[in-house]
């Protein structure tokens, strides 16, 4: 789901191209008009050093790949070597091999991963094993728990073949909101078994008018993946799921 991280002078280099060829091309005249530049506002003293555009470019290239560090998990680097490596990038005399670069950054990466999956399943164990003493949790025998918010007013179950529609609220266990079909006032409609397992194991059990909470460890969500800006790789999700119809 996640794709691999380009090098870092790669990056740089794709933005600086990028800018390159969406500067507009005046049209031909027998004078030419003087170019005109775009100001920066200076919103604070400490940026008062920035009063040109090569300066105020410079800073502005460091946050993007500053940005793109912290979305791919790897915001925690050295500093200085990154300096250096900027530095050797601009005079293309690097310590290490070019055919290395890559695998640096892969390498690093899959370490930050590693440690954020075995950091997060911790936690979510933890919340679970709290979770399970409150009163009206139940625990499957899949690991996974859910709370009965309404009782069903029909009959039937939906199966794996099944469409269903559903308003859902999703949370992380910190209480951040993912996702919400409740908050943008629309329910979704989709085949059972095409979302994750939890989802899946669950719902079955649901009828038609149900409200339930589940608390869904990572194996039975994302396992090892990331998803979208907020759920991290190993993440334990809670979700309220109200079943509104069966196709």
């Amino acid at each position: 789901m996640k794709k691999r991280i380009c090098t870092i002078l790669a990056f740089s280099a794709t933005m600086m191209l990028n800018a390159q060829t969406k500067t507009a091309v005046a049209p031909k005249a027998a004078v030419k008009a003087p170019i005109k530049t775009v100001g920066v506002k200076i919103t604070s003293h400490k940026e008062a050093s920035m009063m040109n555009t090569k300066d105020s470019a410079s800073y502005a290239l460091g946050y993007r790949i500053a940005q793109s560090l912290k979305g791919q998990g790897l915001q925690d680097v050295n500093f200085e070597m990154f300096k250096k490596g900027m530095a050797a990038g601009v005079t293309a005399k690097t310590d290490i091999p070019d055919s290395l670069i890559d695998v640096c950054i892969k390498n690093y990466q899959d370490k930050m991963s590693l440690e954020k999956i075995t950091m997060n399943r911790a936690t979510g164990k933890a919340f679970l094993e709290e979770n399970a003493k409150k009163p009206g949790v139940v625990k499957m025998t899949n690991g996974m728990q859910y709370l009965v918010l309404t009782e069903g007013t029909g009959t039937e179950h939906p199966t794996l073949k099944s469409k269903v529609k559903c308003h859902y609220h999703g949370t992380l266990i910190d209480g951040g909101i993912f996702d919400s079909s409740v908050q943008r006032g629309e329910p979704i409609t989709f085949p059972l078994n095409g979302v994750i397992k939890g989802w899946q194991d669950a719902v079955q059990l649901m009828t038609v008018g149900a409200k339930w909470r589940l608390f869904i460890p990572s194996e039975l969500a994302y396992g090892e993946r990331s998803a979208g800006p907020m759920i991290g790789p190993g993440s334990t999700l809670i979700f309220e799921v109200e079943l509104l119809g069966i196709d």
